[in-house]
């Protein structure tokens, strides 16, 4: 292997889409317990934007590239990997390369099936949805799930992770093309926000117990107006205003949880056990047919900044890709 690599940078430290340019850089060298990847595609993800911004610096240790999630084939080996091994990885950064190293633990095998792209599409999401609508919102069987931005990459994946673990699932959108893409994707009811309120139809069906929100600002009130009685509302971004006003006497009547996290920062083991969890409950479900992540786009890797340009229209449904030869 050569000692540099093509990779994704952002010129001038932060800016545009256009920004995005690439380069030659140096190949990671992994560290012990880490393996080296070589890169067959890699998702794109809202944090990418964010970062390409100067919003969203990478965490203390993190590669100071772009990249989140990768798929492509082990090329130095650690832990449970073997040399040829396909997998797909969850990464604190760099992903936008040829090559991407990552801690052992932090990787998955390729669903059987599954090609680079598909797989590129699950780590990102999946850990999310996983963590926050599972664990952080302890979502059962026989609950009612809603999820906001129902044809984001997120929300394509909660819809069906909620839906195969034998939940009711309400999802919103902005627009009708796009509730109706939801109900293709095994929403039991599709809103479009931007013409119906939503919570006035989930309270109309029962009332839901976990809300998964990446929206924030004014959602938050109909959130809360939605939500059942010990219902809990998880919050994994806030696209629609960082700030809310908190009604006290609201939240104790519902007796409601109300909480959020970010997947990135999160210690090492921390991911590693969120990766174990996620291999030992979602993969099955995976290989069983009943989550597919649904691709709006791919770009080659020298694109990165069209891929960058076509997220931020929000026009996309489900996940775009960027491929590396």
């Amino acid at each position: 292997m050569s000692k540099t690599m093509t990779a994704i940078v952002i010129e001038g430290g932060k800016g545009p889409p256009e920004a995005l340019k690439t380069a030659q850089i140096d190949r990671p060298v992994p560290a012990a317990g880490q393996i080296l990847i070589k890169v067959h595609a890699a998702g794109v993800n809202r944090p990418d934007l964010l970062q390409r911004l100067g919003g969203y610096p990478p965490p203390p240790g993190a590669p100071a590239g772009l990249g989140l999630e990768v798929a492509g084939e082990v090329v130095v080996a650690a832990g449970r990997w073997k040399v040829g091994d396909r997998v797909c990885a969850l990464l604190g950064g760099g992903g936008y390369a040829e090559y991407a190293a990552c801690d052992a633990r932090h990787a998955l095998p390729i669903p059987k099936g599954y090609d680079y792209v598909q797989a590129a599409a699950l780590p990102e999401t999946v850990f999310t949805v996983y963590a926050n609508v599972f664990e952080h919102g302890a979502l059962k069987r026989g609950e009612t799930l809603m999820t906001h931005g129902a044809t984001s990459g997120i929300g394509t994946i909660a819809i069906q992770m909620g839906k195969a673990a034998g939940a009711t699932v309400i999802a919103t959108a902005r627009g009708a093309g796009k509730a109706a893409t939801a109900l293709d994707l095994g929403a039991d009811i599709a809103v479009d926000a931007k013409a119906q309120d939503f919570a006035e139809i989930a309270r109309a069906h029962g009332g839901c117990d976990v809300i998964l929100d990446m929206v924030g600002g004014d959602y938050f009130a109909k959130d809360l107006h939605a939500l059942k009685t010990g219902g809990r509302i998880v919050f994994i971004a806030s696209q629609g205003g960082s700030e809310v006003t908190l009604p006290i006497v609201g939240v104790m009547l519902k007796r409601a949880v109300i909480t959020g996290s970010t997947l990135r920062p999160r210690a090492a083991d921390e991911k590693a056990r969120l990766a174990g969890e996620v291999e030992r409950v979602v993969w099955p479900w995976i290989e069983a047919g009943l989550i597919s992540p649904r691709i709006d786009a791919t770009y080659p890797l020298a694109q990165a900044g069209k891929a960058h340009a076509q997220l931020e229209t929000g026009a996309h449904v489900g996940k775009i890709i960027l491929t590396v030869q």
